[in-house]
């Protein structure tokens, strides 16, 4: 016996039971950020059948070292766990074949133009839709005497082939006069959209559907009321060109660090796109899908909602994936509301259609020698005037501008709107919770915000149980939500990105919640204003008790998920050499590692395989070319945005190497 043990090999120090007693892969001369409950920063790791046997110091793994361990000195560069992005839309990351304005800003002019270059190049068929892709709704889009809305430029592209601009954020779409036409009502007759119709059979649709100076569609139309249109716009953007070469899309995200993800809209007929990843054997993510039933599609003919039938569909695919390590379909996903931008340029200008705790303003624009909308003034919506055109508007709408100076429309008192009725939000949400899933919630708006923490917290009154749930985005929240938020410890996925002041953005939407004058910086940006102090509440919300998150939201703004521009815009909330959004509700380079690692594994329950670095946890890791936490601590926040992913590893095994330095 005691020869026998003079003789076995030595098991290292720290080894967990029933591991190998050496590495396949050594990691050494490193700086490794653990993630772990420490926050440890160590130099070097072990891995073996597709686990960290060892996280330590570089004595300690020595030990590891066998005949057959491979060795990486990785010359002191910076290792952190593989990312998590808890709010993409996978699907449509992959760059495609397709019209795409790549979210470049145009004019209507520069459009139109484009647009038609399109047609010439892949020359549809007789009744054959153009769909556009990624078009930049808030920059860009200035009119001109040819082109006076969204409309006019589509049809000047062509008046034969219906042509549908994809909004770069899934929210906002633009359709020429052919494709207005082809709308169906809820009886499913083809009427179109025209001034008439949207005030009887698409009623439904009020603030959604843009119109110009006569009440006639301009071509905006947006959320739901694109279903009217063109049902294939709702969810995906080309799904029979991704299933052909789905392995693009782990590809994309393991080159930026990406070894998880919540799949944020996780539609029936994406299912495909993930069953050939996984036979393929090309899954090189973990990828949690928020499944989605839009409740409106789930109406009986007495108009009320099916909840149970999406309670079966939802119970069905969330049994299907039980159990696969890689997938699983544990969570529901639902919009509360819109987005917050609206149109400057149009006239009237289009209101923002989130839902408000405050009525919207009905600023008066005009156009500076840039051709940038600016705010000239105020109509005052409580006058007599407004009162009576309120009452009985004005026939002459044309004689009305030129003796008021704004448009009689915008007389209109508007609040913007939830997506589904309040009732319909808490029931959903309700009933899901009850049926053991997650509830991942799109709220932009403060009246979104609150009617989502109302949902959620009812809903854990009624089954006692505090689910992994979350909110996304949370633009605007007002002070008495974040606590809300915070005694609730829900996760909130922000996408950091988005953080930061850029004039032509903030136009489209501060005008309409703040009274400002002109289109300045200093202008826009008003410090103690209620938007300026509750924009992306970052700060407030982590330290009320909410946990971050990170989500891109890709393909929202850029097909890249872009992870380090995400974090450094989390610490900065600005662009370089810009002034910061709200500078106090910044976070820490701890902080947002924290997101994009272990607090973004705990919301997708993964967190005893992934999101630190710690002995028996999956090896999921990254190689940086940059140390990201040194830039941080020497105040150069803003080249974290640049640094670049040289290897990723999932399960131990090299998914990702970067050929070439990137320029």
């Amino acid at each position: 016996m005691v020869a026998a043990a003079l003789l076995a090999p030595a098991v290292p120090a720290g080894a967990p039971a029933g591991v190998p007693q050496t590495a396949e892969l050594v990691v050494t001369d490193a700086t490794i950020y653990t993630a772990d409950a420490s926050h440890r920063t160590v130099q070097a790791l072990a891995v073996g059948g597709g686990r960290i046997l060892y996280a330590g110091s570089a004595a300690g793994a020595a030990a590891w070292i066998g005949p057959g361990t491979r060795a990486e000195h990785l010359q002191g560069r910076l290792v952190l766990p593989g990312l998590v992005d808890s709010h993409i839309h996978p699907i449509d990351i992959v760059d495609l074949d397709v019209c795409d304005l790549d979210s470049q800003p145009r004019s209507l002019r520069e459009l139109s133009d484009f647009v038609r270059a399109c047609i010439e190049r892949y020359r549809p068929a007789s009744g054959e839709w153009l769909r556009v892709h990624e078009w930049n709704y808030t920059n860009g889009n200035q009119p001109d005497a040819a082109n006076p809305t969204l409309r006019a430029a589509l049809d000047r592209a062509s008046t034969k082939v219906p042509i549908e601009l994809l909004g770069n954020d899934g929210h906002h779409g633009a359709f020429n006069s052919v494709a207005l036409a082809g709308a169906k009502n809820a009886a499913g007759q083809t009427v179109g959209f025209s001034k008439a119709t949207l005030a009887k059979d698409f009623a439904a649709y009020a603030g959604w559907v843009g119109v110009d100076e006569h009440g006639e569609p301009n071509g905006a139309v947006n959320e739901n009321a694109r279903d009217a249109l063109d049902p294939e716009t709702s969810v995906y953007n080309d799904l029979a060109q991704v299933l052909k070469t789905p392995g693009r899309i782990t590809e994309r995200l393991n080159s930026v660090g990406i070894t998880a993800v919540l799949d944020a809209e996780a539609a029936p007929e994406g299912l495909a796109v993930y069953d050939k990843l996984l036979a393929e054997k090309k899954l090189t993510v973990r990828a949690n899908l928020a499944q989605f039933y839009d409740p409106e599609q789930f109406r009986r003919p007495n108009g009320a909602v099916d909840y149970d039938a999406m309670i079966a569909k939802a119970k069905a695919v969330r049994a299907r994936y039980a159990d696969n390590p890689l997938l699983r379909a544990d969570t529901v996903k639902l919009f509360a509301d819109g987005v917050l931008e609206g149109n400057p340029f149009a006239v009237p200008p289009t209101l923002p259609n989130a839902a408000s705790l405050k009525p919207f303003l009905q600023p008066i624009f005009g156009v500076d020698r840039h051709g940038r909308p600016t705010v000239k003034g105020y109509v005052d919506t409580a006058s007599a005037l407004c009162a009576a055109v309120r009452e009985q508007p004005p026939q002459d709408v044309a004689q009305f501008m030129r003796s008021h100076g704004f448009h009689p429309a915008q007389c209109t008192i508007y609040s913007g709107r939830l997506q589904h009725d309040r009732s319909v939000i808490l029931e959903f949400v309700r009933r899901f919770h009850l049926a053991g899933f997650n509830l991942h919630i799109h709220a932009i708006g403060d009246t979104a915000v609150r009617t989502s923490v109302d949902a959620l917290e009812a809903a854990r009154a009624a089954d006692g149980v505090a689910t992994r749930d979350g909110l996304a985005h949370v633009q605007l929240a007002d002070s008495a939500d974040i606590a809300r938020i915070g005694r609730d410890h829900l996760y909130l996925a922000f996408t950091y990105a988005w953080i930061y002041a850029d004039r032509d953005y903030d136009l489209t939407v501060i005008p309409f919640i703040e009274r400002v004058r002109g289109n300045s910086y200093a202008a826009l940006h008003v410090p103690g204003s209620y938007y300026e102090a509750h924009v992306y509440p970052v700060r407030s919300i982590q330290k009320a008790g909410g946990i971050l998150v990170a989500g891109s939201d890709a393909p929202v703004d850029t097909r890249d998920p872009r992870p380090f521009v995400n974090m450094a815009h989390a610490l900065t909330r600005r662009l370089p050499g810009q002034p910061s959004l709200n500078a106090a509700e910044a976070v820490s380079i701890g902080d947002v590692l924290d997101a994009y690692t272990i607090n973004g594994a705990r919301f997708l329950g993964r967190e005893q395989d992934a999101g630190s670095l710690e002995a028996g946890k999956s090896a999921d890791f990254i190689v940086l070319d940059r140390d990201i936490l040194q830039l941080a601590a020497r105040g150069q926040a803003d080249e974290i945005a640049a640094a670049a992913v040289l290897e990723t590893w999932f399960m131990g095994r090299e998914v990702y190497r970067r050929l070439t330095p990137r320029p």
